[in-house]
């Protein structure tokens, strides 16, 4: 099966470009392909941790390792002109999206061949020609981004969407509970994507939240809201598929949350004082990447060789990312002020 990935320069969008197009959950080559992204995902990230510790990669570095069904689950379904808005963790959802890897992880190295020229680094990657918004180091922003987006779809009666993911800790944020109330009461197509790690940076979800059920946020704005097993792809792409129609025929926003878990610290080096190994443990117990593995198994899809053979594929593909990333230059230092203001014509005054 690994001839079946595209070659370096290529990039793993979205599948679907119609509207309402179904995923068919049935097909080997679809299911393949899902497996394929989350292994991505988290091959990429395990790459990360590692030239981070190095001490390759300037700043901090938020994986998303344990969280990769609901990136490409809820990606699978989008076009490449529907946006999203992620966090301060968003490589996964960036990568499901379909950005350019080897731009990526220049990116994040602060190189000038990066997908922003090297000035967003880890935690503000955007590409809006894959509709990728941009990630964000401050907690839920992209709530509101992503409201603005949505009347901008409005206003242009486009079929668009947004989905904008952020986490239990971003749920007690104004801006959250005002980009909801705004995008309910005028119909945009948001779907707000809650992952549910139950952190917020170093503190459980539990002794900061008034609710366990978090869907209930959803109540106060007369908006859809839904729970789901974020671990899980098959149930992310069924539940998020629904939502998403419904903001695309103009049915406005729904609240989902998805159950999930980081397995890594709030950043990579993150002593993880707050939660106990067994703890860890019994949640890795839950990888999505392996309980994916033995659905596949399961149903005749995959063997070991064939698995081993993906993993060797993906694992050429980042290293390429990384050769391109480590040749590549940084910015020019007379660059600095570029990118900064809007070049105005002044022949157009």
């Amino acid at each position: 099966m690994a001839d079946m990935w595209p070659s370096e320069e290529s990039e793993i969008g979205p599948a679907s470009s119609k509207l309402n197009m179904a995923v068919d959950l049935k097909n080997r080559d679809k299911l393949l392909s899902i497996y394929r992204k989350m292994l991505l995902v988290r091959m990429f990230e395990e790459r990360l941790e590692t030239l981070f510790k190095e001490g390759v990669i300037p700043g901090f570095v938020h994986t998303c390792i344990g969280q990769e069904a609901i990136a490409v689950g809820v990606c699978e379904i989008l076009r490449t002109d529907d946006y999203i808005t992620s966090t301060h963790r968003g490589h996964g959802h960036a990568i499901a999206k379909g950005i350019n890897l080897n731009r990526l992880m220049a990116e994040v190295f602060g190189k000038a061949t990066g997908i922003c020229k090297g000035r967003g680094g880890s935690m503000h990657v955007a590409d809006f020609s894959k509709g990728i918004l941009g990630a964000n180091g401050i907690v839920a922003a992209g709530t509101v981004i992503a409201a603005g987006a949505g009347l901008s779809i409005k206003s242009r009666v486009s079929d668009q969407v947004v989905v904008c993911f952020f986490g239990d800790g971003g749920a007690n944020k104004g801006t959250v509970h005002e980009a909801m109330n705004f995008c309910s009461v005028k119909k945009l197509p948001v779907i707000f994507f809650c992952e549910n790690n139950q952190y917020a940076q170093f503190t459980s979800r539990e002794r900061t939240t008034s609710v366990q059920d978090l869907t209930l946020r959803g109540v106060g704005y007369d908006m859809p809201a839904v729970s789901i097993d974020g671990n899980d792809p098959i149930e992310v792409i069924e539940k998020s598929e629904q939502a998403i129609n419904d903001a695309r025929i103009g049915l406005g926003p729904t609240l989902i949350v998805a159950d999930t878990y980081r397995f890594g610290g709030h950043y990579v080096g993150d002593p993880q004082s707050y939660r106990s190994k067994d703890e860890v443990t019994d949640r890795r117990s839950r990888d999505p990447i392996t309980l994916f593995e033995n659905y596949l198994k399961s149903q005749k899809m995959v063997d070991p060789n064939s698995l081993r053979l993906e993993k060797e594929s993906i694992e050429k593909l980042i290293q390429t990312a990384v050769t391109f990333a480590e040749s590549s230059k940084y910015p020019e230092t007379i660059s600095a002020t570029e990118y900064v203001f809007t070049e105005v014509n002044e022949e157009s005054q």
